[in-house]
């Protein structure tokens, strides 16, 4: 299996895609919900230029603050890692699942960085 990005239609009737790897499992979903298939397919977009950028790790104590577009990695209130993408203008555009530990949410974000750029997008009914 390929990695891809798949667009469906959500029960709002608005539409998200999400990002997945080779292995079929989800390595990021997007920020936002979309009005239509083409402002979807310009959220991917966002995704694929915006996906080798650095990562801002809030996990540290003392991090430095980036500038956007940047990965912010960080604990939820669970104690999970996760991480978020943000473009240039700060918007959140993709973001990830829980994960126990902290190597495993920095290997999704590289995951991101070898997938999204030539990943095909597909609209799933």
């Amino acid at each position: 299996m390929a990695a891809k990005f798949e667009i469906k239609q959500a029960k709002n009737g608005e539409y998200v895609f999400n990002l997945y790897a080779t292995n079929g499992q989800i390595i990021a979903a997007g920020g936002e919900t979309y009005t239509s298939v083409d402002s979807a397919k310009t959220g991917v977009e966002s995704v694929r230029k915006n996906c080798a950028v650095h990562v801002e790790d809030q996990t540290k104590a003392g991090f430095e603050t980036l500038a956007h577009p940047k990965y912010e990695l960080y604990k939820d209130k669970g104690g999970e890692f996760r991480f978020r993408l943000k473009a240039a203008n700060g918007q959140i555009i993709a973001v990830s699942e829980g994960y126990k530990a902290k190597t495993s949410a920095k290997n999704g974000i590289a995951s991101i960085g070898r997938n999204a750029p030539e990943a095909p997008v597909v609209e799933v009914e």
